[in-house]
């Protein structure tokens, strides 16, 4: 099933995430309509998209997802909406109120838009987060989406996801008022690298900082398996065809996916060492103190950041959310994705692994001169 005369809406077309899926979709030839949709867009993603020679229609789209005036005209003639606008916050720096509009009441407002519009199909990008890790740390292995899991993480942008995907997945079969029915799913996605990931240059700065040695900010044995940024965004690719096909969308409308890929499981630590060890990084053998003392230290900051509240904004650099999230091991297995709609990883490791490689290498120079600069 292809993508033929579909008119799509990607939000966070501007992001991280968003700019791959559209460049995929940019792909589909026979695609009628792309509109990309941001708060704001760089300068680069508006030259791609502007830029475009094919025959689909590119359209920017510049707003802001909490405004419903403006998510009913951009939804208007839409029949798939891909949603991956969303606030990412693991420290706590964006206050609760705007993560909770951008998050769950924009979600909800799209959603309702699409309804009004006969949109008929509408894909969310989810994380793992929404199931954990729990503030126990218990570890999953190779999990899928019948492992039950007792979820407790009551940080902000955790809660925000689930709540926002379970809008999504409840929204799935409403009658629309041109007699079709609203079908939806989610992509729970494992942590997304590649290149342009901010993480990824956050470590690396800290790295140059300490002599082109990462820091053990996890566990070596605290395994995960993050997605190659192309991976997951093929994954909503496939799915959106899926939708398309009557058989597999008996499958997969209503459902969530956990979306992962051939990346080896190694620690978050381990991942950006591996992404550089040839050129020329280490990384630093354990973490700075024993992980049952980080987690009292970072209990610690988050009392003072507490208690200083009244007199100043102080947030903490980390916090046992983060602590917890670093060094808890936490696998899910891609089959049940395979099986309901075909999905297989697009890239390899070996070409996941070299392109974000060579973007890091780019951006070396750029960032040493940067960190010189403003230590001086």
């Amino acid at each position: 099933m292809s993508l033929a005369g579909v008119s799509c809406l990607v939000t966070g077309a501007s992001g991280f995430l968003g700019q791959r899926i559209v460049h995929l979709l940019l792909e589909e030839k026979e695609l009628a309509e792309i509109r990309t949709l941001d708060i704001a867009f760089s300068d680069e993603a508006r030259r791609n998209f502007t830029n475009f020679k094919g025959q689909t229609v590119v359209k920017i789209l510049e707003g802001d997802i909490r405004d419903a005036t403006f998510l009913n005209s951009a939804c208007e003639g839409v029949s798939l909406v891909i949603h991956t606008a969303s606030i990412i916050d693991t420290l706590g720096l964006v206050e609760k109120q705007l993560l909770w509009e951008v998050n769950v009441t924009g979600t909800q407002l799209l959603l309702d838009a699409c309804v009004r519009s006969n949109v008929q199909h509408f894909i969310y990008t989810s994380t793992i987060e929404v199931i954990g890790p729990n503030c126990r740390g218990d570890p999953i292995c190779n999990g899928d989406e019948d492992t039950a899991y007792q979820s407790t993480s009551g940080f902000p942008y955790a809660q925000s996801k689930r709540l926002a995907e379970t809008s999504v997945l409840k929204a799935n079969g409403q009658a629309l008022k041109d007699g079709g029915i609203f079908l939806t799913c989610a992509l729970r996605s494992m942590y997304i690298f590649g290149e342009g990931c901010r993480f990824l240059q956050t470590h690396l700065d800290k790295s140059l900082l300490n002599k082109n040695v990462y820091l053990r900010i996890s566990r070596k044995d605290a395994l995960v398996n993050p997605v190659y940024v192309g991976n997951i965004a093929w994954a909503h690719i496939q799915v959106a065809k899926a939708l398309r096909n009557p058989e597999k969308a008996k499958h997969v409308k209503g459902h969530f996916y956990y979306i992962s890929d051939d990346t080896p499981h190694m620690s978050y630590a381990d991942l950006n060492y591996e992404l550089t060890k040839e050129l020329g990084f280490g990384i630093e053998p354990h973490p700075p103190m024993p992980l049952m003392m980080l987690y009292y230290f970072a209990l610690l900051l988050e009392v003072v950041s507490f208690l200083l509240r009244p007199f100043v904004k102080y947030i903490p650099s980390t916090n046992r959310h983060l602590v917890i999230l670093l060094n808890t091991q936490f696998t899910f297995s891609y089959r049940k994705a395979w099986r309901d709609f075909g999905y297989m990883p697009r890239y390899k490791w070996k070409e996941a692994k070299q392109r974000p490689s060579q973007w890091i290498a780019s951006l070396i120079p750029q960032r040493r001169a940067y960190l010189k600069h403003k230590a001086v």
